[in-house]
């Protein structure tokens, strides 16, 4: 039997752009992907995006390793340029890794935005590869940072 570990995590990030702008990089597929595709070595199977409530995202990747990696989302609750709530599960090899509720938070903030992620997260493996997860949802939230920092340095 698979022990289930929970745990709750928050993710704080300064966006440079207003909560309306910074909502469009989860909203609008080709921007997400640009700051969520983070393995140029994955093969992606599967890439579907249907951002409403009632929505579903389904990505599925085949790893270097032959492995297939999977991620599929439901949203609940949307309010564009302030909230968005989402349930989704991982998988790898065909076998759940994870099952989780996501609420994202655009709060506006001396012309910026403060983006806060909450993630009440049920993983089903190690701790080791727990903690690699948590850390890998930051490391993705940095690198909508740079983008929206690149982007308006290029604006200036």
């Amino acid at each position: 039997m698979t022990d289930v570990a929970h745990k709750t995590f928050v993710v704080e990030r300064e966006l440079p752009a207003s909560p309306r702008h910074a909502f469009r990089f989860w909203s609008d597929q080709a921007l997400k992907r640009a700051w969520n595709d983070c393995h140029a070595d994955w093969v992606t199977l599967e890439d579907s995006f249907d951002f409403r409530v009632g929505g579903i995202e389904a990505k599925r990747w085949r790893m270097p390793d032959g492995a297939e990696l999977a991620f599929r989302a439901d949203y609940f609750d949307i309010v564009a340029g302030e909230r968005i709530i989402y349930g989704f599960e991982m998988s790898h090899g065909g076998k759940r890794i994870s099952a989780s509720l996501a609420t994202i938070q655009l709060l506006p903030e001396a012309g910026q935005t403060r983006m806060r992620f909450t993630e009440q997260l049920a993983f089903l493996g190690t701790a080791e590869a727990m903690a690699a997860r948590i850390s890998g949802t930051g490391t993705g939230f940095d690198r909508l940072v740079d983008i929206l920092s690149r982007e308006t340095a290029s604006v200036h």
